[in-house]
């Protein structure tokens, strides 16, 4: 959990946004530690709309740049680095898997592994600094204003494999042509295949099960992986590698702040989140 100066808190969708949206977090710490946060991919999109000082990235050449002040954070399937570099506080959306296509405008697969320049998009938006209820209402009331105006839809089908695949269910026997029609709704629609979602779905479940109350987070990661899946730790050290580029002891050593915050909460896919 967030602690000193730290502030995460989550809040419900309003009911016209539950079909597209899972959650609304929002985050402040006025004295950041200048250290590299390794986020947890958790298989869905988000909106990010930053009040105070933007954080840095770590782009594939290994340099650090500074992330636009309004961005949409595609799928996650490969390590993602941040660094604060001053006072931090923003306010987020965190779409379905499938929920922020018809905001977008683009197939997901555009976004995926990509930090998307909104800036353009939110211009004239604002919400104020330290109050996060009516930081979360601005955003909703914003968003809420856009899915009145294009007529937001989910794709049955494409909800109906994230349910299951959520659930940790065996998807339903297709034909190859049903298959590959799928996997090209995914793209579209999640911006990540089926097989990919599930895997980071599984990943995800590994932080649910570590943070149980009365197990040690640093000491119960074997448990944890089980319960979430995996079959023997090597499998799930394959994924600590694969998504956060680095070992379960070490993220549980060294990570704080947001990606200790944003990996603790509770939301876990395809459930209904309380406010």
């Amino acid at each position: 959990m967030p602690g000193g100066g730290e502030r995460y808190q989550e809040f419900e969708p309003p009911a016209a946004l539950k079909p597209f949206v899972r959650v609304i977090w929002t985050y402040a710490d006025p004295d950041p530690a200048p250290v590299v946060q390794r986020i947890a991919p958790d298989g869905c999109p988000e909106l990010i709309f930053d009040i105070g000082a933007p954080y840095e990235e770590q782009d594939e050449d290994g340099e650090w740049r500074l992330q636009p002040s309004a961005l949409f954070a595609g799928q996650m399937t490969r390590p993602l680095a941040l660094r604060p570099v001053g006072p931090t506080e923003l306010v987020a959306i965190r779409f379905a898997p499938d929920g922020a296509r018809d905001w977008l405008g683009l197939p997901l697969a555009a976004a995926t592994d990509r930090r998307l320049d909104m800036v353009e998009r939110l211009k004239g938006f604002s919400a104020p600094a330290g109050d996060p209820e009516a930081q979360v209402a601005a955003f909703t009331g914003w968003l809420a204003d856009q899915r009145r105006r294009a007529g937001w839809t989910v794709d049955p089908v494409v909800r109906a494999e994230i349910e299951v695949a959520a659930a940790d269910r065996a998807s339903p026997v297709r034909k190859p042509a049903d298959q590959r029609a799928l996997q090209r709704r995914f793209a579209d629609r999640v911006g990540v295949s089926p097989r990919m979602l599930r895997s980071v779905f599984r990943f995800r479940r590994v932080f649910d099960h570590a943070a149980h109350p009365g197990r040690p987070e640093a000491e119960g990661w074997l448990d944890a992986g089980l319960e979430a899946g995996y079959f023997d730790q090597p499998q799930m050290a394959r994924d600590f590698r694969r998504f956060l580029g680095c070992t379960a002891t070490e993220w549980a050593r060294e990570q704080q702040a947001l990606a200790r915050a944003i990996a603790s909460q509770s939301y876990k896919p395809g459930a209904d989140h309380p406010a």
